[in-house]
């Protein structure tokens, strides 16, 4: 696996979209941009990317977790995959395995853990959904950050990034009202 860079990304709100104020919620997200080994090409056993969104959710789920200073109750992962790869590339690395370690830095995990892939050139932004870790219809945990990265992915890259945060939405109105954190 090669990785070209990691980005962190720290976001504290401290009022709603119309400027009132909230109890600050604070979001991580972890972005890491690496070489696609199958970038241009159809491979029917995509494992080896697999394996490489696991070793990336061990190696970085941990200080993602711990920057945001309080208990984790929400997350989500996604991927952005250059245009000379495949969604099924993005598929592979967030899918099968990245979960496990997701789950495990933020002590718990009973939730689906929401995602999101698409294919894009350089500079393309991504919505990363965000859902409660434990209840998966908590709708006031149903969140969105909006993360890029300037340079990335190049054709022959996979952006993966993951997200915690320590709260729901900014005086949440829709659905069942928030679950207790």
């Amino acid at each position: 696996m090669v990785v070209r860079k990691t980005v962190l990304i720290r976001e504290t709100i401290e009022t709603d979209g119309v400027g009132e104020p909230c109890d600050p919620i604070t979001r991580i997200a972890v972005l890491a941009v690496l070489e696609n080994p199958f970038a241009g090409r159809f491979v029917e056993d995509l494992s080896a990317l697999c394996d490489m969104g696991g070793k990336l959710g061990e190696r970085l789920m941990g200080e993602a977790v711990s920057m945001l200073g309080g208990a984790p109750v929400s997350y989500g992962k996604a991927a952005i995959v250059g245009i000379s790869g495949d969604m099924e590339h993005g598929g592979a690395m967030i899918h099968p395995k990245l979960g496990k370690p997701m789950r495990a830095a933020v002590g718990g995990g009973k939730a689906l853990i929401p995602s999101n892939v698409k294919v894009a050139a350089a500079g393309t932004s991504l919505d990363l959904p965000l859902g409660h870790k434990d209840e998966a219809w908590s709708f006031a945990h149903f969140d969105t950050m909006t993360v890029m990265v300037a340079d990335a992915p190049r054709a022959e890259e996979i952006v993966i990034c993951m997200a915690v945060a320590d709260g729901a939405r900014p005086h949440p109105r829709v659905g069942d009202g928030p679950v207790k954190d």
